[in-house]
């Protein structure tokens, strides 16, 4: 499975052989994960200084052993299955992360979000998220992230 992600990379990069100045990785459908799970994160240890990662519509639902990406500030994760284990952003140490998109997922519970609060995130979309749909969806949300100024691209006021 591992080499289908290594040459889904190869050829999202186009030929550029500077890993090391990758800035934006983008592999939103380029893979359908057959164990519902992201690649082992050796695969993006060349990417040192990531800031946006865009791994939306895989099918993945699994975010455990995410990969620790120290300089990460937007990743993508929309389109796909995950459904809890957002303890596994935070393990993953992502302290320069400001702006979350889980978007079409199948979160449902409020208290599933609480274990962001340990990120200081900006933004964070949900959009079509079940826990959307929960009483004081809102003001549950910005009051369990105190950091958030943005929930589903709409600012807190």
């Amino acid at each position: 499975m591992d080499e289908i992600w290594e040459r889904a990379v190869e050829t999202t990069l186009d030929g550029q052989r500077d890993t090391a100045a990758v800035r934006t990785l983008t592999l939103d459908g380029v893979v359908k994960c057959v164990h519902s799970r992201l690649p082992h994160p050796s695969l993006f240890q060349k990417f040192p200084d990531l800031q946006q990662l865009s791994i939306a519509n895989i099918g993945f639902s699994s975010l455990e052993q995410f990969l620790r990406l120290q300089n990460l500030q937007k990743l993508i994760l929309s389109d796909n299955q995950i459904a809890g284990g957002l303890e596994f952003l935070v393990q993953a140490r992502l302290e320069s992360l400001r702006d979350l998109d889980l978007s079409n997922n199948r979160i449902q519970e409020i208290d599933e979000l609480r274990v962001l609060a340990e990120l200081r995130l900006v933004s964070l979309d949900l959009y079509e998220c079940p826990v959307t749909r929960v009483n004081d969806y809102r003001s549950r949300v910005f009051g369990l992230i105190k950091s958030l100024k943005y929930l589903d691209k709409i600012d807190v006021d």
